[in-house]
């Protein structure tokens, strides 16, 4: 059974950095990719990053790129997305989801981490 769980959300202000964590077992992670999608209050879900597990090719929405950084630790089967520069429009529940990499990019991964808050305000 594949599980996926997410810790580091967190309250930080603008301009602060956060680093997510994705532990996932249940699977072997070589033959997935991993993502993370965000939803805010009122917006629709949004994907923000991901990661071939296989290649390491990583992929970034337009309004991270440069200030998040996606990494694999294949040993420790979990992903981590270090988030720099944060803005408030950041803030959001980020979820980790796993699936082929055609899955993610599509918006629609089969599995589902539980999401953590990420909140950046003074």
């Amino acid at each position: 059974q594949v599980q996926l769980v997410e810790s580091g959300g967190g309250l930080v202000q603008p301009g602060g950095s956060l680093r997510l964590s994705c532990a996932a077992s249940g699977f072997t992670l070589d033959n997935y990719a991993i993502g993370w999608f965000r939803q805010a209050p009122g917006k629709e879900r949004e994907g923000v990053s991901c990661i071939s597990i296989s290649d390491g090719g990583t992929y970034y929405a337009d309004s991270v790129k440069g200030r998040f950084t996606i990494s694999r630790d294949n040993v420790k089967n979990t992903v981590y997305l270090q988030m720099n520069s944060l803005k408030p429009e950041d803030t959001a529940v980020y979820y980790c989801a796993t699936d082929t990499l055609d899955a993610l990019v599509a918006g629609s991964p089969g599995y589902w981490g539980q999401g953590t808050q990420v909140t950046v305000s003074s």
